[in-house]
C-alpha cells in the first residue's frame, strides 16, 4: 500500500520538473503537451501495477489463512468412547446400535458431569463411512431401493437411471437437535425466498433429512416440547418423514442412530417416549468407585491439556471398535432368532410386566446385534440376556442396572447346527 501511496503522489506532481520534460519532449520532436500526458500515463500504470501485486500479496494472505482455517475444519478433538471409565452397560448399548439401528437408539438418564453427551459423540466416531448419491441432501443409499420424492419421481418419469448416477462416500453424519426447534425445521418446509426467486416450488429439508443414515443427538429429550418430540418419534418409529404442505407432499427415509440423554433432577421422561426408544439406561445406576473416579478425573485432566495425546493413546482400541462395527454389520443380515429363543424373551417380558410388546422386539434386535458384534454364527443364551438386560427389565421397573444374569431364567441353548440335525 505504501507504494502505491507513493507512485499516485507522483502521478498527481507533474510540476516538479517541467523543465526537463519540456527540454526531453523537444529534443524527441513532441510536442511538449504529448510527452507530459506520457509520463502521467505511465505513473498511472506504475500505480496500477502496484495496486495488482497488493492484492496479489493479500488474496495470498487470504488464502494462507483459509488453508490454516481448513487444517480445523474437522473441530476439536472428541474424547474417546474407550476412554470413558465405567458405564459398560451404556457402552455396550451404543456400539450394538451402531451395528443394528433398527434396535431404536438409546436414551441415557443422570446427573450433571456424568459423561452422557460424550460418550453420545464418542460414538459417532465409531461409525463407518456411507455411500450416497452425490449431493443428495437426503443420505439416500444407492444400494436400499428407497429413494426421497424428488429422486423416485424422476426414476418412475424415466429422466434418470439409479444406477448411473454418481455416488460418493461420506462420514456419517452428526445433528443435534435444539430444544427450541420448529417443526419446520425438524421435518423441513417450503424456502419461500428460493421459491419467488426460481419460479418453481423449492423444499428445504429438515434436521431428520441430515441425519439419516448418522447419528440425531437430543440433549435434554425430556425438556422438549411434546408435539415436538411426538414429531421425531413418530418419523424414527416408522423410518419415514412426510411433509404435507403448501401444496407439496414429500416423503424421504430417516433412520438415524438416536441418542438421547436427560437430568431427572429437571424433569422425568415420559413414559410413551421411554417406551418407543429402544435402551432406557442411567448413568448414575453403577456405583463409582474411589478409584475409578480418580481415573476418570485424570484422563478428563490430561485431555483438556493434549487431546491428540489421549485420542492417540486409545487409537487401538478405538480403531478396533470401528472395524468390529463394520463386520458386525455384515454378520447382522443373516442372523436371525428361533421360535424357541423368541418365545423365551416374551416370557421374560411377562415376568417383568412390561406392557406392550415393544420391549421383546427392540430385545430380539440386541440380540441378534450382539451376536454379529461377537463374530458369533448364530444367536446364543449370552446374547438373549443382553436383549433382556439392556430392553425388557428397564421396562419391567423405573430406569435402572440391568439386573444379574442369576436373576433370570436360563434361555433355550441354540439350535444344532444343520450338519447335525442332518445326521439325526
Amino acid at each position: 500500500m505504501l507504494v502505491l501511496l507513493h507512485a499516485c503522489a507522483a502521478a498527481l506532481q507533474p510540476a516538479t520538473a517541467p523543465a526537463r520534460t519540456v527540454a526531453a519532449a523537444s529534443r524527441a520532436g513532441r510536442p511538449a503537451c504529448a510527452a507530459a500526458t506520457s509520463d502521467a500515463a505511465d505513473r498511472a500504470k506504475a500505480a496500477l501495477d502496484a495496486m495488482d501485486a497488493d492484492v496479489s500479496a493479500a488474496e495470498a494472505a487470504s488464502a494462507a489463512g483459509a488453508a490454516f482455517t481448513n487444517l480445523n475444519a474437522a473441530g476439536p478433538s472428541v474424547f474417546p468412547l474407550a476412554a470413558v471409565v465405567g458405564q459398560e452397560a451404556i457402552k455396550t448399548a451404543l456400539l450394538l446400535c451402531g451395528v443394528n439401528p433398527r434396535i431404536g437408539g438409546v436414551v441415557i438418564s443422570g446427573s450433571r458431569g456424568t459423561a452422557k453427551s460424550v460418550m453420545a459423540r464418542a460414538v459417532h466416531q465409531l461409525l463407518p463411512p456411507i455411500e450416497v448419491f452425490k449431493d443428495s441432501p437426503f443420505n439416500i443409499d444407492p444400494e436400499s431401493g428407497e429413494y426421497d420424492s424428488f429422486l423416485k419421481a424422476k426414476i418412475d418419469a424415466g429422466e434418470i437411471d439409479p444406477n448411473a448416477l454418481e455416488t460418493e462416500v461420506i462420514d456419517p453424519p452428526f445433528v443435534q437437535v435444539p430444544l427450541d426447534v420448529l417443526e419446520d425445521r425438524l421435518l423441513g418446509a417450503v424456502d419461500v425466498e428460493k421459491s419467488v426467486r426460481t419460479g418453481e416450488t423449492v423444499f428445504e429439508p429438515g434436521l431428520l433429512a441430515r441425519a439419516h443414515r448418522g447419528v440425531l443427538y437430543v440433549d435434554d429429550i425430556n425438556l422438549l416440547d411434546e408435539s415436538t418430540s411426538n414429531l421425531l418419534l413418530e418419523a424414527l418409529s416408522t423410518g419415514y418423514v412426510t411433509v404435507e404442505r403448501e401444496g407439496l407432499s414429500v416423503r424421504h427415509p430417516c433412520r438415524p442412530l438416536l441418542i438421547a440423554t436427560f437430568n431427572p433432577e429437571e424433569a422425568e421422561l415420559r413414559e410413551h417416549l421411554m417406551d418407543r426408544i429402544g435402551v432406557c439406561l442411567s448413568a448414575d445406576a453403577e456405583p463409582v468407585t474411589g478409584d475409578d473416579r480418580l481415573e476418570a478425573v485424570n484422563r478428563a485432566l490430561e485431555f483438556s491439556r493434549n487431546p491428540p495425546e489421549v485420542v492417540q493413546r486409545f487409537d487401538e482400541t478405538t480403531e478396533s471398535m470401528r472395524t468390529s462395527i463394520i463386520f458386525a454389520r455384515e454378520y447382522l443380515k443373516s442372523m436371525k432368532l428361533e421360535r424357541a429363543q423368541q418365545k423365551y424373551l416374551c416370557e421374560e417380558a411377562v415376568r417383568a410386566g412390561v406392557q406392550g410388546h415393544r420391549g421383546e422386539l427392540f430385545a430380539i434386535e440386541v440380540a441378534r446385534a450382539n451376536a454379529a458384534l461377537a463374530g458369533e454364527e448364530r444367536v446364543s443364551s449370552t446374547d438373549l440376556q443382553m436383549g433382556v438386560r439392556l430392553c425388557i427389565a428397564p421396562r419391567g421397573t423405573q430406569i435402572s442396572a440391568p439386573p444379574e444374569d442369576d436373576l433370570m431364567q436360563a434361555p433355550p441353548p441354540p439350535p444344532p447346527p444343520m450338519d447335525q440335525e442332518d445326521e439325526d
